[in-house]
Protein backbone atom coordinates (compact mmCIF):
# COMPACT_ATOMS: atom_id res chain seq x y z
CA UNK A 1 0.00 0.00 0.00
CA UNK A 2 3.02 2.18 1.03
CA UNK A 3 4.18 1.70 -2.62
CA UNK A 4 1.25 2.16 -4.36
CA UNK A 5 0.78 5.45 -2.67
CA UNK A 6 4.45 6.82 -3.50
CA UNK A 7 4.14 5.55 -6.95
CA UNK A 8 0.64 8.20 -7.08
CA UNK A 9 2.70 10.73 -5.73
CA UNK A 10 5.51 10.80 -8.22
CA UNK A 11 3.33 10.79 -10.86
CA UNK A 12 1.36 13.62 -9.18
CA UNK A 13 4.10 15.51 -8.93
CA UNK A 14 5.53 14.61 -12.42
CA UNK A 15 2.54 15.62 -13.46
CA UNK A 16 2.34 19.34 -11.86
CA UNK A 17 5.72 20.08 -13.38
CA UNK A 18 5.15 19.38 -16.48
CA UNK A 19 1.74 21.65 -16.45
CA UNK A 20 3.98 23.96 -14.90
CA UNK A 21 6.83 23.44 -17.39
CA UNK A 22 3.84 24.02 -20.36
CA UNK A 23 2.37 27.41 -18.24
CA UNK A 24 6.22 28.93 -18.11
CA UNK A 25 6.73 28.26 -21.86
CA UNK A 26 3.68 29.64 -22.95
CA UNK A 27 4.37 32.99 -20.73
CA UNK A 28 5.91 36.32 -22.24
CA UNK A 29 8.76 37.84 -20.34
CA UNK A 30 9.68 41.24 -21.05
CA UNK A 31 13.00 39.92 -19.56
CA UNK A 32 15.21 42.76 -19.03
CA UNK A 33 15.64 45.86 -21.17
CA UNK A 34 18.64 46.96 -22.12
CA UNK A 35 19.14 50.72 -22.42
CA UNK A 36 21.60 52.83 -23.86
CA UNK A 37 23.08 55.38 -22.19
CA UNK A 38 22.21 58.97 -23.57
CA UNK A 39 25.02 61.52 -22.66
CA UNK A 40 22.72 64.24 -23.78
CA UNK A 41 19.32 64.62 -21.27
CA UNK A 42 16.58 64.10 -23.99
CA UNK A 43 14.86 66.09 -22.05
CA UNK A 44 16.78 69.08 -22.53
CA UNK A 45 17.28 70.00 -18.95
CA UNK A 46 13.58 70.36 -18.52
CA UNK A 47 13.97 66.83 -16.22
CA UNK A 48 10.97 66.83 -13.63
CA UNK A 49 13.79 64.91 -11.36
CA UNK A 50 17.38 63.43 -12.12
CA UNK A 51 18.26 60.72 -9.46
CA UNK A 52 21.99 59.70 -8.89
CA UNK A 53 21.85 55.64 -7.86
CA UNK A 54 25.27 54.09 -6.23
CA UNK A 55 26.00 50.74 -5.13
CA UNK A 56 28.83 49.65 -3.14
CA UNK A 57 29.53 46.38 -1.47
CA UNK A 58 32.30 47.83 0.86
CA UNK A 59 33.85 44.39 2.28
CA UNK A 60 33.90 45.54 5.91
CA UNK A 61 35.94 48.85 5.28
CA UNK A 62 35.54 52.06 4.87
CA UNK A 63 37.89 54.84 3.71
CA UNK A 64 36.67 58.85 3.86
CA UNK A 65 38.60 59.36 0.61
CA UNK A 66 36.42 56.84 -1.14
CA UNK A 67 33.46 57.93 -0.09
CA UNK A 68 33.76 61.36 -1.09
CA UNK A 69 35.04 59.96 -4.12
CA UNK A 70 31.67 58.01 -4.48
CA UNK A 71 28.64 61.16 -3.79
CA UNK A 72 31.18 64.36 -4.09
CA UNK A 73 30.64 64.53 -7.64
CA UNK A 74 27.06 64.47 -7.76
CA UNK A 75 25.66 67.85 -6.36
CA UNK A 76 23.67 68.35 -9.52
CA UNK A 77 21.24 65.75 -8.76
CA UNK A 78 17.89 65.80 -7.09
CA UNK A 79 18.01 62.55 -5.12
CA UNK A 80 21.07 60.53 -4.65
CA UNK A 81 20.22 56.93 -3.27
CA UNK A 82 23.37 55.21 -1.92
CA UNK A 83 22.80 51.66 -1.32
CA UNK A 84 25.61 50.04 0.79
CA UNK A 85 26.27 45.95 1.46
CA UNK A 86 29.01 44.52 4.08
CA UNK A 87 28.98 47.88 5.69
CA UNK A 88 31.88 48.34 8.37
CA UNK A 89 30.28 48.82 12.36
CA UNK A 90 30.67 52.70 11.51
CA UNK A 91 28.91 55.30 11.38
CA UNK A 92 27.99 55.59 7.72
CA UNK A 93 25.58 58.22 7.69
CA UNK A 94 27.27 60.73 9.30
CA UNK A 95 30.33 60.11 7.07
CA UNK A 96 28.25 60.66 4.11
CA UNK A 97 26.63 63.60 5.67
CA UNK A 98 29.86 65.47 6.20
CA UNK A 99 30.90 64.45 1.88
CA UNK A 100 27.65 66.17 1.10
CA UNK A 101 27.68 68.53 3.32
CA UNK A 102 27.63 71.50 0.93
CA UNK A 103 24.98 69.99 -1.67
CA UNK A 104 22.71 67.88 -0.03
CA UNK A 105 20.78 66.65 3.50
CA UNK A 106 19.62 63.28 4.38
CA UNK A 107 15.75 62.56 3.99
CA UNK A 108 15.39 58.91 4.82
CA UNK A 109 17.23 56.02 5.70
CA UNK A 110 17.02 51.75 5.72
CA UNK A 111 19.58 49.91 7.90
CA UNK A 112 19.91 46.55 8.80
CA UNK A 113 23.14 45.41 10.19
CA UNK A 114 25.96 45.75 7.22
CA UNK A 115 23.22 46.40 4.46
CA UNK A 116 22.35 50.01 3.97
CA UNK A 117 20.06 52.46 2.42
CA UNK A 118 20.35 56.60 2.02
CA UNK A 119 18.52 58.39 0.43
CA UNK A 120 19.82 62.28 0.36
CA UNK A 121 18.36 65.50 -1.50
CA UNK A 122 19.22 69.01 -1.86
CA UNK A 123 19.18 71.30 0.78
CA UNK A 124 15.66 72.49 2.12
CA UNK A 125 14.35 69.32 0.00
CA UNK A 126 12.01 68.03 3.09
CA UNK A 127 9.05 70.08 2.36
CA UNK A 128 9.02 67.94 -1.60
CA UNK A 129 8.81 64.42 0.63
CA UNK A 130 5.15 63.04 1.25
CA UNK A 131 4.42 59.66 3.05
CA UNK A 132 8.38 58.31 3.60
CA UNK A 133 8.38 54.79 5.23
CA UNK A 134 10.91 52.17 5.32
CA UNK A 135 10.89 48.54 5.43
CA UNK A 136 13.36 45.45 5.26
CA UNK A 137 13.38 41.50 5.11
CA UNK A 138 16.45 39.31 5.77
CA UNK A 139 17.00 35.73 3.88
CA UNK A 140 18.27 32.66 5.25
CA UNK A 141 21.81 32.13 6.18
CA UNK A 142 23.94 32.53 8.93
CA UNK A 143 25.10 36.23 7.39
CA UNK A 144 23.89 37.74 10.69
CA UNK A 145 26.33 36.32 12.76
CA UNK A 146 29.28 37.36 11.28
CA UNK A 147 27.64 40.65 10.47
CA UNK A 148 27.32 40.56 6.67
CA UNK A 149 23.09 40.29 6.66
CA UNK A 150 21.58 39.15 3.23
CA UNK A 151 18.28 40.45 2.18
CA UNK A 152 16.79 44.18 1.92
CA UNK A 153 16.16 47.36 2.79
CA UNK A 154 14.07 49.47 0.98
CA UNK A 155 12.47 53.21 1.31
CA UNK A 156 8.99 54.19 -0.25
CA UNK A 157 8.39 58.03 -1.09
CA UNK A 158 6.55 60.34 -2.56
CA UNK A 159 9.10 63.37 -3.97
CA UNK A 160 7.43 65.92 -6.02
CA UNK A 161 4.43 64.23 -6.60
CA UNK A 162 6.53 61.11 -7.74
CA UNK A 163 6.10 57.79 -6.14
CA UNK A 164 9.34 55.82 -6.26
CA UNK A 165 10.59 52.56 -4.26
CA UNK A 166 14.45 52.29 -3.47
CA UNK A 167 15.53 48.94 -2.65
CA UNK A 168 19.46 47.53 -1.77
CA UNK A 169 19.83 44.08 -1.53
CA UNK A 170 22.25 41.57 -0.76
CA UNK A 171 21.79 37.70 -2.12
CA UNK A 172 23.29 34.69 -1.26
CA UNK A 173 23.00 32.78 2.18
CA UNK A 174 24.08 29.26 3.35
CA UNK A 175 22.47 26.30 2.16
CA UNK A 176 23.73 23.54 4.26
CA UNK A 177 27.84 23.95 3.50
CA UNK A 178 27.21 25.08 0.35
CA UNK A 179 27.53 29.01 -0.41
CA UNK A 180 24.80 30.45 -2.40
CA UNK A 181 27.01 32.63 -4.37
CA UNK A 182 28.76 29.76 -6.96
CA UNK A 183 26.76 29.23 -9.79
CA UNK A 184 25.23 26.40 -9.12
CA UNK A 185 22.63 27.85 -6.75
CA UNK A 186 20.90 30.22 -9.01
CA UNK A 187 17.74 29.09 -7.98
CA UNK A 188 18.44 30.00 -4.78
CA UNK A 189 19.31 33.92 -5.77
CA UNK A 190 16.25 33.92 -7.91
CA UNK A 191 13.96 32.74 -4.79
CA UNK A 192 15.19 35.10 -2.95
CA UNK A 193 14.72 38.07 -5.35
CA UNK A 194 10.99 37.05 -5.16
CA UNK A 195 10.73 36.90 -1.89
CA UNK A 196 11.96 40.05 -1.04
CA UNK A 197 9.78 41.86 -3.57
CA UNK A 198 6.45 40.05 -2.35
CA UNK A 199 7.91 41.01 0.60
CA UNK A 200 8.90 44.50 1.73
CA UNK A 201 6.14 46.69 2.44
CA UNK A 202 3.57 44.24 2.61
CA UNK A 203 2.08 45.46 6.15
CA UNK A 204 1.12 48.50 4.38
CA UNK A 205 -0.82 47.05 1.84
CA UNK A 206 -4.00 48.77 1.26
CA UNK A 207 -5.79 47.78 -1.91
CA UNK A 208 -6.87 51.26 -2.68
CA UNK A 209 -3.11 52.84 -2.25
CA UNK A 210 -1.46 53.66 -5.94
CA UNK A 211 1.56 51.48 -7.00
CA UNK A 212 4.70 53.41 -6.97
CA UNK A 213 5.51 54.81 -10.39
CA UNK A 214 9.30 54.03 -10.26
CA UNK A 215 10.84 51.17 -8.83
CA UNK A 216 15.04 51.45 -8.72
CA UNK A 217 16.89 48.33 -7.71
CA UNK A 218 20.30 48.51 -6.49
CA UNK A 219 22.95 45.89 -4.46
CA UNK A 220 25.01 42.90 -5.07
CA UNK A 221 23.08 40.61 -6.64
CA UNK A 222 25.63 38.10 -7.05
CA UNK A 223 24.73 36.86 -10.21
CA UNK A 224 27.51 35.22 -12.12
CA UNK A 225 29.23 34.75 -14.99
CA UNK A 226 28.95 31.25 -16.17
CA UNK A 227 29.61 28.63 -18.66
CA UNK A 228 33.09 30.21 -19.24
CA UNK A 229 36.14 29.79 -17.72
CA UNK A 230 38.36 32.03 -15.80
CA UNK A 231 41.40 32.32 -17.92
CA UNK A 232 38.76 33.25 -20.83
CA UNK A 233 37.13 35.76 -19.19
CA UNK A 234 39.91 37.77 -18.35
CA UNK A 235 41.69 37.17 -21.81
CA UNK A 236 38.60 38.66 -23.07
CA UNK A 237 38.62 41.75 -20.49
CA UNK A 238 42.35 42.79 -20.85
CA UNK A 239 41.71 42.97 -24.91
CA UNK A 240 38.61 44.92 -23.60
CA UNK A 241 36.08 42.67 -25.27
CA UNK A 242 34.03 41.96 -22.49
CA UNK A 243 30.65 43.17 -24.34
CA UNK A 244 30.72 39.32 -25.71
CA UNK A 245 30.41 37.86 -22.00
CA UNK A 246 27.23 39.34 -21.37
CA UNK A 247 24.98 36.62 -23.29
CA UNK A 248 26.62 34.31 -20.40
CA UNK A 249 25.28 36.65 -17.62
CA UNK A 250 23.14 34.81 -15.35
CA UNK A 251 21.16 37.60 -14.48
CA UNK A 252 20.18 38.61 -17.64
CA UNK A 253 19.72 34.77 -18.22
CA UNK A 254 17.55 34.41 -15.65
CA UNK A 255 15.59 37.30 -16.30
CA UNK A 256 15.16 36.14 -20.15
CA UNK A 257 13.39 33.02 -18.23
CA UNK A 258 11.02 35.07 -16.56
CA UNK A 259 12.28 34.03 -13.46
CA UNK A 260 13.25 37.71 -12.17
CA UNK A 261 12.87 41.38 -12.37
CA UNK A 262 10.40 40.62 -15.78
CA UNK A 263 10.11 44.31 -17.09
CA UNK A 264 12.76 46.14 -15.66
CA UNK A 265 15.62 48.11 -17.45
CA UNK A 266 19.30 47.80 -17.32
CA UNK A 267 21.77 50.25 -19.01
CA UNK A 268 24.22 48.70 -21.61
CA UNK A 269 26.99 46.65 -19.33
CA UNK A 270 29.76 48.40 -20.74
CA UNK A 271 32.32 48.30 -17.84
CA UNK A 272 34.23 45.72 -16.56
CA UNK A 273 32.85 42.84 -14.43
CA UNK A 274 33.20 44.48 -10.87
CA UNK A 275 33.77 41.31 -8.96
CA UNK A 276 36.38 40.04 -7.67
CA UNK A 277 39.42 42.58 -7.06
CA UNK A 278 42.37 42.06 -4.99
CA UNK A 279 41.82 44.12 -2.50
CA UNK A 280 43.95 47.12 -2.96
CA UNK A 281 44.43 47.11 -6.57
CA UNK A 282 42.53 47.00 -10.22
CA UNK A 283 43.77 42.99 -10.28
CA UNK A 284 41.13 40.12 -10.90
CA UNK A 285 41.34 37.50 -7.98
CA UNK A 286 44.86 36.07 -7.78
CA UNK A 287 44.08 33.87 -4.44
CA UNK A 288 44.02 30.20 -4.70
CA UNK A 289 40.39 30.21 -6.18
CA UNK A 290 40.86 32.57 -9.38
CA UNK A 291 37.20 33.27 -9.12
CA UNK A 292 35.61 34.11 -12.59
CA UNK A 293 34.91 38.09 -12.71
CA UNK A 294 31.17 39.14 -12.64
CA UNK A 295 28.76 41.35 -13.17
CA UNK A 296 27.81 40.97 -9.42
CA UNK A 297 26.93 44.91 -8.48
CA UNK A 298 23.82 45.99 -10.50
CA UNK A 299 21.51 48.51 -11.14
CA UNK A 300 18.10 48.15 -12.64
CA UNK A 301 14.69 50.35 -12.92
CA UNK A 302 10.95 50.32 -13.72
CA UNK A 303 8.71 52.51 -14.75
CA UNK A 304 4.91 51.51 -13.77
CA UNK A 305 3.39 53.55 -16.77
CA UNK A 306 5.51 54.73 -19.15
CA UNK A 307 3.00 56.41 -20.74
CA UNK A 308 2.73 58.71 -17.83
CA UNK A 309 6.33 58.71 -16.95
CA UNK A 310 9.57 59.11 -19.53
CA UNK A 311 12.53 57.99 -18.35
CA UNK A 312 16.17 58.36 -19.79
CA UNK A 313 19.44 56.86 -18.62
CA UNK A 314 22.56 59.29 -18.79
CA UNK A 315 25.26 57.10 -17.16
CA UNK A 316 25.89 53.61 -16.12
CA UNK A 317 29.67 52.86 -15.23
CA UNK A 318 31.91 51.00 -12.46
CA UNK A 319 33.77 53.46 -10.56
CA UNK A 320 37.42 51.44 -11.17
CA UNK A 321 39.47 54.51 -9.11
CA UNK A 322 38.37 53.18 -5.82
CA UNK A 323 40.65 50.24 -4.30
CA UNK A 324 39.50 49.46 -0.74
CA UNK A 325 36.95 46.62 -1.29
CA UNK A 326 37.07 43.54 -3.55
CA UNK A 327 34.52 44.88 -5.36
CA UNK A 328 33.77 48.10 -7.63
CA UNK A 329 31.70 50.58 -7.17
CA UNK A 330 28.61 51.40 -9.65
CA UNK A 331 26.68 54.34 -10.50
CA UNK A 332 23.61 55.12 -12.90
CA UNK A 333 22.23 58.80 -13.50
CA UNK A 334 18.42 57.86 -14.45
CA UNK A 335 15.94 61.52 -15.00
CA UNK A 336 12.28 61.39 -15.00
CA UNK A 337 9.85 63.23 -17.12
CA UNK A 338 6.12 63.23 -16.12
CA UNK A 339 3.68 63.83 -19.11
CA UNK A 340 1.34 65.91 -18.74
CA UNK A 341 -1.65 64.39 -18.47
CA UNK A 342 -5.17 66.13 -20.57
Amino acid sequence: MGNWNTTCACKRSKLMRKQMDSMNHNTHHEGIRTVKVNKVCDFSGNSDLCICAVTWNMNGKVVYEDLVELVGSNSKSDLLVVGLQEVPRKNIARLLETALVDTHVLLGKAIMQSLQLYVFGPQNSGFSIKELKVDKHSVGGCGGLIRRKKGAVAICMSYNGIRMVFISCHLSVWIGVIYAAHARNVEERNSQCRHISHNLFSKYMNPYSKPAQVTVWLGDLNYRIQGIETHPVRNLIQKNLHRFLTSKDQLLQEAERGQVFDGYCEGTLTFKPTYKYDVGSSNYDTSYKVRVPSWTDRILFKIQDMEEIRASLHSYESVDDIHSSDHKPVKAHLCLKVNEQP
